[in-house]
Parts: C-alpha cells; structure tokens; sequence
C-alpha cells in the first residue's frame, strides 16, 4: 500500500454521525421491527454517501463510518456468540460494588440511554464476521486504501467482563481475554483475504488505566470492569495487544494503535489528560506500525513525550492528531502544518499521517459534531497536506 500513498497521508479515526433514518433503524432492528435487509440497504447507502464525502474532500485512506454500530464496542453483541447486549440498569443487578456504579452513571456526560454495553454471558464463539461485512461494502463504492476499524483487544476484555456473569464461563479475565485473541485473529484473517490496508484497533481504556489512578473512576468508553494495579494491568493490556499485533502479516496490511482520551463530551474538562509517557513501554512491545494519537489539545501532553523515545521516532508511523472532533471551531491549514512540522523534528516526513484526534460519533446517538463542521475540518485537514506535499517534495514523488 505504500506506493499507493502520498506523503501525510490522511484519515478519519472511525465513526461518523448517524442520520435521523440510521438511528431510527438502529433502534427498530434492535427491537426485531425492521427486516434485516431492508436495514443493510439503508446502511449502505449512507455509507455510500460517507464514502463520496471523504472522497470529494480528498481524503486517502478511508473508512466506513461505522454508521451501522450502535457504538464502537458495542456492536459486538450482534457478532459474538456469547455475547449479549444490556443496559445500564440490566447490568447494575451483575455489579459488585452498586454504589460507585450508580455514582459514576450519575456523573456521566451523556445520556444514559447511550450507553450499552456488549457483555460476556458464554463462551465466546466467532461466527465469521465482525466487521468484514462493513468492509466488503465500503470497497464496493472505493478504489481508494481502506481501514477497518475495530474494538481492540484489552478493550473488548475489559467491557465484556462483568464478573458475576462471566464468571460463570471463564475462570478470570485473563481466561476471557484469550478467546478474545482467538475470535480476533479469525477475524483478521477474513479481512485479509478480502482485501485491507489498514486495520486499526481502538484501545481508549490504556488512558482509562494510566490517568485515574487515585482519583474517581470515569465513565470510560464502557470499560466497567474492575482494573488492578496500573502496572499489572498494563503489563495484561500489552499481552493482548502485542499477541495481535504478531498474528497480522505487514506485508499484506497496516497494523494501527489508536489512543485517545475519551470522546464521549464536548465539555474537555470532563475528559482525561495526561502526557503518553506510561504507555511507552506497551507501544514498543505492542509494535503497531502505525499510532494514531490524540494530540489536538494540551490534554495529550507534548509531543517530546512520545517522540523522544527512539523506539518509537525510530520504529513507528505517526497518526499525528490534528483535528478535534468535539471543537465547534473548523481549524485552518496553517496550524495542522506547523503541528506536522514539529512532528517532523523527530520523525521522516514519510512516517507521519494526519488524522482527527477521534471519531465523530463515538455513540451513535450522542455524537460530538455535526456534518456541516465535520467536513469543514476535513477540508482543513486534506489543505494542509497539500500544503505540506507542496513544500517536502521530493523528485521523483
């Protein structure tokens, strides 16, 4: 694929508003009210029109949007066997400790009514296809480099643990997050086989581990279960994660890591902040080729944080983030380049993409923005790639 690319390459992280239509199909087929092809075809128009949009604002590597996920973790609850999808109030009769869950609901930032979570209730079964529908149809309408996205390793453990329920099939959470691993690999496999770029895990909840330790809990991309010691739990996080990392073959598609701070609020204060610093170790070992990182606003620290360290300006691709998704402001070109150029300090210019720090709608029913804004950024963020193709070019490019 790296032929195909130009310099900074451009992409979105994932998700995309959904329209009044998809929300209402959503809800209906969740509720067996609506025939299962009558919703794929509104699905794939939209992402049809998602599609035109990246490809018109000259976007290079694209995505699906995710319009058919009711979140990005979510979802699995559908593809999984094992697997079910409950509530709030359906899993506070599983949690141990009622009272901090009930705080930590009381404190959110979002509705309720937004949050679902994809539980383990069995033994986890693949029944071959998670996302590799999704990216059959996104290359129906696209010539382009495409990237899947999909819920990450130590993210999917961590929601689906509910003890008290899980516990009835797996042992501990370690035992889950094998099969974990297992259903995962199968799935990367299929991926391959039809054709992908990039395939890019989301793993918010390492912020989660490294940047509450000591103070309340957030409410962190559904990722209830209980977390040991920071140490510890990282040390589980980067098994999971590099174990995937090893079983994707480089020389077929793109092995990417995405970390942000949460994305569930537009109000920043709500959100984690801190520097990459304790998750440096996991990003060596995990050994992505590609990191896409929020690094849009102060919250995610200098960039020497994470450049400084040779294994990673010496070893890894940069998914610099850019853009924030919650911001009502379009940012200009000027800033995106100075930001690249600072990146480019530490990494060639032939490691470095540029990307929102964040999807645009976590949830499909709670999203942080609006199209009219979201391409608006997008447009601001493919100028200034031109910008920056314009000024680094090399003969021969």
């Amino acid at each position: 694929m790296k032929n195909r690319l130009p310099l900074f390459p451009t992409s979105l992280i994932g998700s995309m508003p959904r329209s009044k239509e998809v929300l209402s199909a959503l809800r209906m087929i969740r509720r067996g009210r609506m025939d299962p092809s009558d919703f794929d075809r509104l699905i794939e128009e939209e992402t049809r029109q998602v599609v035109k949009l990246q490809e018109d604002l000259g976007v290079d590597v694209l995505t699906s949007g995710e319009l058919g996920r009711d979140n990005y973790v979510s979802f699995v609850a559908d593809k999984i066997g094992g697997v079910q999808m409950m509530s709030m109030s359906e899993m506070l009769d599983y949690v141990e400790d009622k009272k901090a869950f009930e705080d930590m609901l009381t404190a959110l930032d979002v509705p309720a009514v937004s949050i679902k979570n994809a539980i383990c209730a069995g033994k986890l079964r693949y029944k071959g296809d998670i996302v590799a529908s999704e990216l059959r149809m996104l290359k129906k309408f696209t010539d382009k480099p495409v990237k899947v996205t999909l819920p990450g390793p130590y993210l999917l453990t961590r929601s689906m643990w509910l003890r008290n329920l899980s516990g009835k099939a797996y042992g501990s959470k370690e035992e889950l997050g094998q099969d974990v691993i297992g259903i995962l690999k199968e799935e990367i496999d299929n991926l391959v086989s039809i054709g992908v770029d990039v395939i890019q895990f989301d793993e918010p909840v390492l912020t989660e581990v490294v940047f509450t330790e000591g103070k309340p809990r957030s409410f962190m991309c559904a990722a209830l279960s209980e977390r040991k010691d920071p140490t510890e739990e990282l040390e589980f996080a980067g098994s999971l994660i590099g174990q995937m990392m090893e079983s994707i073959d480089r020389t077929q598609t793109v092995a990417s890591l995405h970390v942000c701070r949460g994305n569930w609020s537009k109000k920043e204060s709500t959100l984690l902040a801190g520097p990459y610093t304790p998750l440096l170790e996991l990003f060596a070992k995990a050994d992505p080729d590609l990191l896409a990182l929020e690094f849009s606003t102060p919250r995610a620290g200098e960039l020497s944080s994470l450049l400084a360290d040779p294994r990673i300006a010496e070893h890894k691709a940069l998914g610099l983030g850019v853009i924030n998704p919650r911001t009502d402001d379009i940012e200009t070109a000027a800033p995106i380049v100075a930001r690249a150029e600072e990146a480019m300090a530490y990494l060639p210019k032939d490691r470095l993409w540029l990307n929102p720090d964040c999807g645009f709608a976590t949830f499909s029913n709670s999203p942080v923005n609006v199209l009219d804004t979201i391409s608006g950024k997008i447009r601001s963020l493919t100028e200034a790639a031109s910008i920056l193709r314009s000024k680094y070019h090399e003969p021969g490019q």
